[in-house]
């Protein structure tokens, strides 16, 4: 009899690294109507190991919108690098979390009150003959550190059921992270079959409209989305097919430098799957797995992969809806 599949359940949370967690949390919150969740400051030896970087103190501020929860988290004493000012939506370090909107154009008209610097040049629609993707409408933007997001509104016959549920709220959730990458095949080996998650369809976005949206001269992007085996947020990949391709994400980089964008993956058996991915040449940033242990009878334990272009994953173990870093 076979063993059951060692696969991602389910994306729990997406970490950004920011320099000023007030400054981030009044940004998300009133620009794009995100609910606090948590504040918590953590520090010690398994935090230093789980994000590879030496005498971590961190404040991580817990944010939700809809069912989707992002992590803000500041090092307190440890100064990162800024994300660079000449970034391009073709970059290997580019990713974005697509922020689901019920009406993109009073979104649009909300955010353009706050300080964002504009990627795309307006709104843009996806055109009829992009059969795959037609008709959605989307605006690309950096927030205040220059994170990379996106406002992502779905035509009836397209996304997730949830976004089209009747309401009142402009701001509904977050869709999906999606990162650059550098060859399709190569990451689909990764996400697909070392990880489980499932192909959930994709598109070829190219032209004037995919000009506008990313400020490229030469936007064409073959988009690849996944989803964990029980639905909900995903991960989009981004094979941009210009030439010269983006620069790689540089090997100096750490979880505390401002580029950091790190995808929280629960998967139903750590030790089996880091074994796994330990025997196909994965990168690890933790050099253990990290267990945690709290007051309650909750246990988690979580590792730090990089994906085969450099992005950042944090693995952990299947329970309750508890964070890696609730635990001291």
């Amino acid at each position: 009899m076979n063993n059951p599949s060692i696969e991602v359940q389910k994306i729990r949370a997406i970490g950004l690294t920011v320099t000023d967690a007030d400054r981030s949390q009044d940004f998300y919150t009133k620009a794009l109507s995100f609910e606090p969740v948590s504040d918590i400051t953590v520090e010690g030896q398994n935090y230093s190991d789980l994000e590879g970087v030496d005498g971590s103190k961190i404040r991580i501020v817990t944010l939700q919108l809809g069912d989707e929860v992002i992590e803000l988290m500041e090092y307190l004493n440890v100064e990162g690098k800024p994300i660079p000012k000449d970034s391009q939506s073709n970059d290997l370090w580019f990713q974005h979390l697509a922020i689901v909107v019920s009406d993109i154009d009073r979104a649009y008209a909300n955010l353009c009150s706050f300080p964002i610097d504009p990627i795309s040049t307006q709104p843009q629609t996806i055109p009829p003959e992009n059969k795959e993707a037609a008709g959605v409408r989307a605006f690309k933007f950096k927030d205040i550190d220059g994170h990379n997001l996106e406002l992502i509104w779905f035509p009836p016959d397209k996304g997730q059921e949830k976004w089209h549920q009747k309401g009142d709220r402009c701001f509904l959730g977050i869709d999906h992270s999606a990162i650059a990458i550098s060859n399709t095949q190569q990451s689909l080996q990764f996400y697909r079959d070392l990880l489980g998650m499932q192909v959930d369809g994709g598109s070829l976005n190219q032209g004037e409209t995919q000009v506008r949206l990313d400020n490229l001269p030469e936007a064409k992007v073959k988009i690849t989305a996944l989803r964990p085996i029980q639905g909900g947020l995903g991960i989009e990949l981004l094979d941009y097919l210009v030439t010269p391709k983006g620069r790689p994400i540089p090997r100096d980089w750490k979880s505390c430098d401002i580029a950091n964008m790190q995808v929280e993956l629960i998967v139903n058996d750590l030790e089996q799957l880091l074994e796994k991915l330990r025997q196909n040449g994965v990168e690890f940033v933790s050099p253990r797995l990290v267990h945690f242990s709290g007051n309650s009878s909750s246990y988690r334990q979580s590792c730090r992969v990089k994906d085969p272009n450099g992005h950042a994953i944090l693995l952990t173990s299947q329970l309750a809806n508890y964070s890696a870093y609730n635990h001291d």
